[in-house]
């Protein structure tokens, strides 16, 4: 069977504006994807704080916990990155993404630009140039799926 992300994306978006509490009770039947290697970046670019709250986190989150993906990538540019470094509750929150296996990543252009590298560094979030890894990612042949916010 293959799986259809638009499908598992818009189930993962309507069940986290009705209260998040869906995503657990329906867990095993969102995850009826391929049982091969999957990989998803998770380009996040919104400052906007409901879109962090309410679609980037539980997103990311349950794309590696609930095992929707066997690798999570959060890529965090632009906007988002003033917003992640002046809110101790997306900090925290990226803690948890962290623990749970997400492997968090910065645009370092975009980081500079904010003057938050050393910042992000310290949270343990690898900053580096994000144009060429994110390209790559865009042309692989299937192997990765990339979703912006």
């Amino acid at each position: 069977m293959k799986t259809i992300p638009g499908i598992i994306i818009t189930a993962t978006f309507i069940t986290t504006l009705t209260g998040g509490s869906a995503l657990a009770q329906n867990n095993e039947q969102i995850n009826t994807g391929d049982t091969g290697q999957s990989r998803i970046s998770i380009l996040w670019t919104s400052g906007d704080p409901a879109v962090a709250e309410h679609v980037v986190m539980p997103y990311s989150f349950y794309s590696k916990k609930a095992g929707w993906f066997d690798e999570v990538r959060l890529i965090v540019w632009g906007p988002s990155s003033k917003l992640l470094s002046e809110s101790e509750v997306f900090q925290k929150k990226i803690a948890e993404l962290q623990e749970a296996g997400v492997k968090v990543e910065a645009c370092l252009v975009c980081a500079d630009s904010y003057g938050v590298s050393d910042q992000f560094r310290e949270m343990g979030i690898e900053v580096i140039p994000m144009g060429k890894p994110l390209s790559d990612r865009l042309k692989s042949d299937g192997d990765w799926k990339v979703i912006t916010f």
